[in-house]
């Protein structure tokens, strides 16, 4: 079984934003993310590996193959191209919680913002609970 490279780590969350955010706008936002995230969770923010700020954590084990490993609640990281926020099940029941978010584009589990003005926090909080509810339910804690 292969060993998971994002694991967490004791390096600084503010030096990670100040030096992997490229844009004034992108830091701003991250600072604001580090804090939303931090109070609806109530988790300290933590760096996963050496570009995903994590909120919590939880133990997974994949239904498909023997592979394991640990991973955050929530998260995000400050990527060049978006914000890649770390915070949707992408499942299907889940869908209509993304009705209201605003201006994104996603993956299979994960959102892309631009910036965090085009999109609505009261909603990403409601994705952010549904999505901490889901995995506590499966996975415990």
């Amino acid at each position: 079984m292969t060993e998971l490279k994002t694991k967490i780590t004791d390096a600084s969350v503010h030096d990670f934003i100040m030096a992997f955010a490229d844009t004034e706008q992108k830091r701003k936002d991250s600072f604001e993310l580090l804090q939303f995230m931090q109070d609806c969770t109530g988790y300290e923010p933590k760096m996963w590996g050496g570009t995903i700020i994590g909120f919590g954590c939880y133990h997974y084990k994949s239904e498909r193959s023997r592979q394991e490993g640990d991973w955050p609640l929530v998260g995000f990281s400050p990527r060049k191209a978006a914000i890649s926020l770390y915070v949707y099940t992408g499942l299907p029941e889940h869908e209509h919680l993304l009705t209201n978010l605003g201006k994104f584009t996603q993956g299979k589990a994960c959102i892309y913002v631009k910036k965090l003005a085009d999109i609505n926090l009261t909603e990403l909080k409601k994705i952010m609970e549904a999505s901490i509810t889901f995995l506590r339910n499966k996975y415990g804690g």
